[in-house]
């Protein structure tokens, strides 16, 4: 499978990034505040999954829409929903 391919499997990771600058918040803060909320991940693990070269476990998508304060839903582009 081509990369270009694989990136499409990750649809929440733009989502993060939309969110996470609407908060005004930096990559290192969210990786603060996950390694807070108990997932040891670097500010370049929330870059790659922002980028879509990192897949999101589910348990992963919770924690993240747990630590960034909105609804797991809101993860998801529109057009899933």
């Amino acid at each position: 499978m081509e990369e270009q391919n694989f990136r499409s499997f990750n649809v929440v990771g733009p989502q993060v990034r939309k969110i996470r600058n609407q908060q005004a918040m930096t990559q290192a803060k969210l990786a603060q505040k996950c390694q807070l909320a108990g997932w040891d991940i670097s500010r370049e693990g929330i870059a790659k999954i922002e980028s879509g070269l990192r897949n999101v476990f589910d348990r992963e998508i919770i924690l993240l829409a747990k630590v960034l304060k909105v609804h797991f839903s809101r993860l998801f582009p529109g057009r899933l929903k």
